[in-house]
């Protein structure tokens, strides 16, 4: 699946590639992007693994609960 805007061009003799693609991200790819680098991709890690932590917590003390009971 290429691109109707891609154009490749190879110079066997120096073995250059040049490569240009035009720019067409999707929004949600760039959405994606923003979310994943910087301060705010730490953040939103921090975030997750803090939400994964408290969901592993929560099913533990619930499947204890009722391993446990008399």
């Amino acid at each position: 699946m290429e691109s109707a805007n891609a154009n490749v061009q190879y110079n066997r003799w120096n073995e250059n590639v040049n490569l240009s693609v035009a720019d067409s991200q999707s929004s949600t790819n760039e959405f994606c992007n923003k979310l994943c680098t910087g301060q705010l991709g730490i953040a939103v890690r921090v975030a997750g693994s803090l939400a994964v932590m408290a969901a592993m917590y929560i099913i533990g003390y619930i499947t204890g609960y009722y391993v446990h009971r008399c």
